[in-house]
């Protein structure tokens, strides 16, 4: 159970949100949701369905930080609040398996393929809405794939792990068709491609961490 937060930011409704530290006004989709613990530690909720008053951040790393180190959620919830020093890190390995879990689920739905000849298929006959592409295979090949194609494509997972969900050793293309699922997939890519700061070739934001409005 999660202590409300006093801040007297506005109700929590409607689509979008308030970041604490820009003050931006973003999809919720776009943004990390924090709540209180009972002993005032810092949780990341990242479903955004904890109880309580949440605090809201943009999924951005500097945005991370500075909320961090500068007092913007004990400010926001008005009282001291305990903010693990691993924060960042837990919030990348939730978004993480976010990703793999909805790849996973898409691929059990019927809703995602595997493979250069099954993507390229569906590239052409448009039932692609969504690449997701292994982040350690080659840039060239993937680039080769799209073509000229307006298809959105993020490299949230790296080659054994898009294989493992598939039932191979590895995958690089995965085509996702039109739906929740690849709206979803795009999603919590670009989010954990905003806290990771595309660092470590995880995510590969393809608009800058704003959730992508797929056909």
């Amino acid at each position: 159970m999660a202590t409300e937060v006093d801040d007297a930011e506005e109700p929590e409704t409607g689509p979008l949100r308030r970041c604490l530290v820009t003050r931006e006004r973003l999809p919720k989709e776009a943004m990390l949701r924090f709540v209180l613990s009972p002993d005032r530690e810092l949780v990341p909720d990242l479903n955004a369905r904890l109880p309580g008053r949440g605090m809201w951040l943009s999924a951005r790393a500097d945005v991370l930080e500075r909320a961090a180190t500068r007092g913007a959620f004990a400010k926001a919830a008005r009282g001291p609040v305990h903010v693990l020093p691993d924060l960042r890190a837990r919030i990348e390995t939730g978004l993480h398996g976010r990703v793999r879990d909805l790849v996973g689920l898409a691929r059990r739905a019927g809703q995602a393929v595997s493979g250069w000849q099954a993507a390229l298929e569906w590239l052409q006959t448009g039932r692609a809405a969504l690449l997701v592409q292994a982040s350690d295979g080659s840039a060239a090949e993937r680039a080769r794939l799209v073509g000229l194609r307006q298809v959105p494509a993020v490299t949230p997972l790296t080659g054994e792990e898009l294989g493992a969900l598939f039932g191979r050793d590895r995958a690089v293309h995965v085509a996702v068709a039109p739906g929740k699922l690849a709206l979803a997939i795009a999603a919590e890519a670009a989010r954990l491609a905003g806290v990771a700061a595309a660092a470590d070739g995880r995510g590969n934001a393809p608009n800058g961490g704003v959730p992508l409005a797929l056909p």
